[in-house]
This record gives structure tokens, sequence and C-alpha cells, in this order.
């Protein structure tokens, strides 16, 4: 199984009126038993994006298990994203306020408060175990949530209040 199974099966419920609730209850994606939000900010939202495709493609999602851990935010200001869109959380990084404040909307409101109360982010961000990888690696990288990434390491360069430890949603090998 590869992330390109999906790919169809996204575009397909993206397009119909039930959206991710159909989604979720197709069979291959059931059969995997992971969590709705995992489901939904990975393999609904990006199975069929030429970048992820490049980055996770030969990652076989049946091998993966998730679990919400806390992550310090040392080790998030250091982590590594996909190849095809390195620079992004720096990019991101570099103008924290504006990624906050351009997400006030819809399923965004919210966010500013968080980061401003809480130090941390609204919704956990997802990470993966690098021995997944092909070439595999060490450690974790973030497979989405490279925006709230770069938000949490430009916050901690501008002084702003950031959380020593935030959750994550973050997937290791299946035993």
């Amino acid at each position: 199984m590869q992330l390109a199974d999906f790919t169809a099966i996204a575009q397909e419920c993206r397009e119909s009126r039930f959206k991710f609730e159909a989604f979720r209850q197709d069979p291959i994606v059931v059969n995997l038993g992971w969590p709705d939000d995992v489901l939904e900010q990975w393999l609904y939202d990006h199975a069929d994006k030429g970048t992820f495709l490049e980055d996770y493609g030969t990652v076989d999602p049946s091998r993966i298990r998730w679990d919400v851990e806390v992550v310090s935010a040392d080790d998030l200001a250091e982590m590594p994203t996909g190849s095809s869109d390195r620079s992004c959380i720096d990019e991101y990084a570099a103008n924290p306020s504006h990624w906050i404040n351009v997400r006030k909307h819809g399923i965004h409101v919210g966010v500013d408060l968080c980061w401003n109360t809480h130090g941390t982010w609204k919704r956990w961000p997802i990470l993966i175990d690098r021995t997944l990888l092909h070439p595999p690696g060490l450690g974790l990288q973030v497979v989405e949530g490279r925006t709230r990434v770069g938000v949490l390491k430009g916050r901690r360069r501008e002084g702003n209040y950031v959380a020593n430890n935030h959750l994550a949603w973050v997937g290791r090998v299946t035993f």
C-alpha cells in the first residue's frame, strides 16, 4: 500500500457532497485504523499533491500507528520536513504574525488565541518517524503542520511566548 492508493478516493470524496465523511468510511481508509484528524490532515487533504507523493510516496500507510506525543519546542524548531518543501518552515518562521493573522476564519477561528494564551497551536501537526521513509533517517519529520512549526520557530526567535512542550500526532512503525 502507498500514498498514491488514496489519491482517487480523496479526489472523488472532496468533489462529492459527503466530503471527508465519505472518505473516512471508504473500506481501504477504515482498514488503516488511523485517527480522523490524521486522515483528514494528511490523506484526505494531500494524497493527490505532487510534493507529498514525492516526499512520502514510498511510505506504506498500513505500517504506521499513530499516537499523540509531547514534543519539545527545541526538537520542533530543528525538525525537518520533506525535501520537496525543505525551506518552507523557515519561510513561515520569517513572519509568524502574518501566518497567525491570516488564520482567523472558519476552522482557523481561535488560532491567535491559542498562540497568545497557551503558546501553542490549535490543531496538532502530523509528524512521522523517519525510519518509515526511503531512505530511512533518524528522528521525526514534519509531514503536515509546517506553517504551525514555522510559526513556533518564528515566535521563539522574536521572543514571543511559546510553550516548552507541544502535542503532536506522531506516526511510528507498526510491529
